[in-house]
């Protein structure tokens, strides 16, 4: 019978709980893509309703259209001296309220000499200083993505020169391998965020702990980087967390296949402070009483938050944090008749952790200019125990390893419109690298372990960069920027130039850019302070370099339609 029920609830579609309404309300703020200041009587309006409805943002930048029916609309932002934006696709459900951030770019072009041509906001990049091998990532396409699992990373192997797979969802990116893709969140690096991570490939594991239930648009970038991403080789995963309801309570409650979802968004203050967090936890591990006797237990789970805070005279500050936890092993096999290999007479437990936290600070100088300082504790562990049968059919401790990595990050960077033509944008990034591992196992079964490594380490890792961005004339735009990293432990230090051009090609005939950037990164930590049997405490790795690659990218875009661009 319980194998009966196991089929049913595999076979169950995801349940989400709300109330039945037939409209809903749709909302948000428009600024300034590059100042991040407000942007009043700015105009919003639904394209695809008859009669059009829409709204004109306050002297805050926020709007709200109301009773709007439950569909699927393209939004027109438009404000005098900017270019229109058309938000395409944009999905209003009777769930929850629709909240839109648009980000109007200012143009220099005269109305009276040419009619602008509204952006669409799937073609370019979040980042403006973003000009080749840039792609958004849109939370909406992702949900909708053959073989999403609910997972917004998948939709990044739908992008050109990248490539992964459904077994370990290692993201390579032109051939490299998935350990040279930086993640990035809430712009601090971060580790690995994949479920059971490292196990098939360094970088890969079975999916991320990324829920499209909390994330905003975010940026993936395959080649020829801006300056401001330090320490990235094949590609960036540039992610962002969206906001929560700051005027009424939202709850979502999900029962599927993937597991078991919790979201719940709201205001501290109604207009002002917010909270946002989600929570997943594995129908796998839910089942394992229905499963059959043999089943290993595999069960995960992980935790996403933001509270932000809006002051009128301080600026912006945001709490968030993301957390994993994962378990899987193996039981040993008891009957020594059915022993083919070594390992199935061993009964093994991984558990593996990810966390971070981290308190942002956003400061808007003046109409032209703001700084961005953030500090965050990153975390990861891994544990595993192996257990080996001897011939008397005890099961008794073989093996043990225990290894942790925590990072503590300092940013800070200054952006400046210093005018329509020309915006920069330049900071720097102290990152504390701390490690331990040690490892401990039997030379044969039944005798007692031996300690073969105890490590630790601590060193520092700084970078500074400068980036700008001009556009040289109507069709033609320049990003050129300088970084710098320096690893206190060896003093190895790299200086990294950056150039890319833009031009928008005449006839509507799409754009053709060009960019080169000198890239590095540093290895795992752990591989600086490895010893040998034979050099005793001597770091044999030291004085290990940084990896390093030249990134030349040849790029061309159209729009061959409203809904298709190559």
């Amino acid at each position: 019978m319980r194998y009966y029920l196991f089929l049913l609830v595999l076979l169950t579609t995801a349940i989400t709980t709300y109330a039945q309404n037939t409209t809903q309300t749709i909302k948000g703020v428009v600024i300034d893509k590059n100042s991040l200041t407000p942007l009043p009587s700015a105009t919003v309006q639904i394209l695809n309703t008859n009669p059009k409805i829409g709204a004109v943002s306050s002297k805050t930048g926020n709007f709200k259209i109301e009773n709007v029916p439950v569909g699927r609309y393209d939004i027109q932002v438009s404000f005098v001296g900017y270019e229109p934006l058309v938000i395409k696709e944009v999905v209003v459900s009777s769930a929850k309220e629709t909240y839109i951030t648009a980000s109007l770019k200012e143009t220099g072009i005269s109305v009276a000499e040419v009619i602008v041509k509204p952006t669409v906001n799937k073609v370019e990049p979040l980042n403006a200083m973003s000009t080749v091998s840039a792609r958004m990532l849109s939370v909406e396409e992702a949900k909708r993505y053959a073989g999403g699992f609910d997972d917004p990373a998948r939709l990044a192997s739908s992008f050109a020169g990248v490539a992964s797979n459904v077994g370990s969802n290692g993201i390579v990116v032109r051939g490299n391998a998935p350990k040279f893709l930086q993640w990035k969140m809430e712009e601090i690096e971060i580790p690995n965020p994949n479920h059971f991570a490292d196990m098939a490939s360094f970088g890969g594991g079975g999916l991320t702990a990324l829920s499209s239930q909390l994330l905003a648009n975010s940026d993936f970038l395959t080649g020829a980087f801006p300056a401001e991403y330090t320490n990235a080789l094949s590609g960036v995963f540039d992610i962002f967390m969206r906001n929560g309801n700051n005027e009424d309570y939202e709850h979502t409650f999900q029962v599927g296949v993937i597991g078991i979802d919790i979201a719940s968004e709201g205001p501290f203050k109604k207009g002002g402070s917010s909270y946002l967090f989600n929570y997943r936890y594995s129908t796998l591990s839910l089942l394992t009483p229905l499963s059959p006797e043999d089943a290993d237990g595999t069960s995960y789970q992980d935790f996403s938050f933001k509270l932000n805070f809006p002051t009128q005279s301080s600026g912006t500050f945001t709490l968030w944090g993301i957390g994993l936890l994962d378990r899987s092993g193996q039981k040993a096999e008891t009957d020594s008749f059915k022993w083919k290999y070594i390992q199935d007479k061993e009964e093994q437990n991984v558990q593996q952790s990810m966390g971070v936290i981290g308190m942002s600070h956003t400061y808007i100088l003046s109409n032209n200019s703001y700084i961005k300082s953030n500090l965050a504790t990153t975390v990861s562990g891994l544990r595993l125990d192996t257990k080996r049968i001897n011939t008397s059919l005890e099961l008794l401790q073989y093996n043990t390893i225990s290894t942790t990595n925590q990072n503590f990050v300092l940013s800070s960077y200054l952006n400046t419109k210093f005018s329509i033509d020309h915006i920069n944008k330049s900071g720097f990034t102290v990152t504390g690298l701390g490690y331990n591992m040690q490892l401990k196992q039997a030379e044969k079964t039944g005798e007692p372990l031996q300690t073969y490594t105890d490590e630790t380490g601590f060193s520092t890792l700084i970078a500074a960069y400068s980036n700008s961005s001009i556009q040289l004339t109507d069709a033609l735009t320049m990003n050129l920027g300088i970084s710098s990293q320096i690893f206190t432990l060896n003093t190895k230090y790299t200086i990294e130039p950056r150039l890319a051009f833009r031009v928008q090609l005449p006839d509507d005939n799409g754009a053709l850019g060009i960019g080169y950037g000198n890239n590095s990164r540093l290895e795992r930590v752990n591989y600086y302070f490895t010893k040998s049997v034979s050099t005793g405490d001597e770091l044999i790795n030291k004085n290990l370099d940084f990896t390093k690659a030249h990134h030349i990218v040849l790029s061309y875009s159209k729009e061959l339609s409203e809904n298709v661009s190559v």
